[in-house]
């Protein structure tokens, strides 16, 4: 007698939480701090977010910095949508892995690979992160590629889920978002009016006019006709 097939247990956030604990285990950053670290802080970050995102951030370097495969992924139960995010964030599989920001702006093109990313750069520019590489290496000058790339990465999706993943990962880059929207902005507020316009209230105006001049007004209590 032939046994039922069992479905393949269900790929969760948690599953992906707990495989990019394992596959980076044993990685350390350019400050010598567990890498897990980071990838564990960038797919918090977009808790907001829906599973396959989610999923995506924390696996988001799984495919830059270990053996791992699409297909492995694929057959583990990852998403083929989660698949494409994580596959357009890595970039040695870009066209040219060498031009950053020419990868910014290809990760730019797609809306989950953009919140991704903006978590991704959010985590690495942490104000204690920039001041202790800039304390390790005093005559480097600053890294300004993270910076580069925000408005571009800013720009491609809606500001709110930006300032949900920034709230979350890295506050103090609200203020910077704000900057950035406020030069944005090309509104003359100095010569800005706030009164309704005079044309919408016009017709209003006219037709209480009419009203007040016209000829036969029924008298006060008078509804007029019951068909009214």
């Amino acid at each position: 007698m032939t046994e039922p097939a069992h479905p393949q247990p269900r790929f969760t956030v948690e599953t992906a939480k707990v495989l990019a604990e394992v596959a980076h285990n044993r990685q350390k950053d350019k400050l010598k701090r567990p890498y897990r670290e980071h990838v564990l802080a960038v797919g918090d970050a977009l808790a907001d977010f829906d599973d396959d995102i989610r999923i995506a951030g924390y696996l988001h370097d799984i495919a830059e910095d270990t053996p791992m495969t699409r297909q492995a992924l694929l057959d583990m139960g990852v998403s083929e949508r989660a698949a494409d995010i994580i596959e357009r964030v890595t970039k040695r599989l870009h066209e040219n892995p060498d031009d950053y920001q020419a990868g910014i702006r290809y990760i730019a093109e797609d809306h989950d690979a953009t919140l991704v990313k903006i978590a991704d750069n959010a985590h690495n520019s942490l104000p204690e992160r920039v001041k202790a590489l800039a304390e390790k290496w005093p005559d480097k000058p600053p890294v300004t590629r993270y910076d580069d790339a925000r408005p571009v990465l800013y720009a491609a999706v809606p500001v709110e889920e930006t300032r949900k993943i920034l709230a979350r990962i890295n506050p103090w880059l609200l203020n910077e978002l704000d900057d950035m929207l406020d030069e944005a902005d090309d509104t003359d507020y100095e010569f800005l009016s706030y009164d309704a316009p005079a044309a919408a209230d016009a017709p209003a105006t006219a037709a209480a006019a009419d009203a007040e001049a016209a000829p036969g007004d029924a008298p006060a209590g008078d509804t007029g006709s019951a068909r009214d």
